[in-house]
This record gives structure tokens, C-alpha cells and sequence, in this order.
């Protein structure tokens, strides 16, 4: 179960990272109150998670779905340039996210 808050935890990074860009430097409200609460979310998901899930993987696991998730919704959302290097360079992230997962008991 532990994973499963774990990955939201992560979805939830990739809303406040994207929403972000929407705050426009925080001055727009709704935006604004949007990714703190991702935020809030997030971080209080991830400590969760943190209870029975070693401290280094959790956080790489987090960060690295966040990543993932930002830059795949940045190509999408936000017209970010695309190349086999940029595509190639997320698959090895998700490769650690899934040795990370293998490796580690639940």
C-alpha cells in the first residue's frame, strides 16, 4: 500500500511542478492555491510513505516519478522540445525507478 501512496505522492509532484508555470510567479490566485495544496499533498503522501519504505528509495521514487511525469507533461502541455536523447534519458530514469522498486522489500 506504502507504493501506491508513494506513486500518488509522485502524481501529485508532477501537478504542483506543472502548476507552477500557471501561478505565473504566484500572482495568480487559483493557480496559485492549486499547487500549494498539491504541494501540502504531496509532501504529507510521501511522509506516509516514508514509514515503512527506506528514506533513500521513497525520495528517489518521488522525485524520479515527478520528473518523469513533468517532463513528459512540459512535451505535452507546453510545446517542450522532443529527441530520442530527451526520450532515451526519461527511460533510464524509469529503469531506476523499477530497480529501485525490485530491490527494495515492501
Amino acid at each position: 500500500m506504502n507504493w501506491v501512496i508513494l506513486f500518488v505522492a509522485g502524481l501529485l509532484e508532477i501537478g504542483w511542478a506543472i502548476g507552477l508555470k500557471y501561478t505565473d510567479g504566484f500572482t495568480r490566485f487559483w493557480p496559485t492555491l492549486g499547487t500549494v495544496a498539491a504541494m501540502v499533498a504531496s509532501l504529507a503522501l510521501l511522509g506516509i510513505a516514508m514509514r515503512s519504505l527506506p528514506v533513500g528509495t521513497a525520495y528517489a521514487v518521488w522525485v524520479g516519478v515527478g520528473a518523469v511525469g513533468t517532463a513528459l507533461l512540459g512535451i505535452v502541455l507546453l510545446g517542450e522540445a522532443v529527441n530520442a536523447a530527451r526520450i532515451f534519458s526519461l527511460g533510464l530514469i524509469v529503469a531506476g525507478i523499477v530497480g529501485l522498486k525490485l530491490a527494495t522489500p515492501a
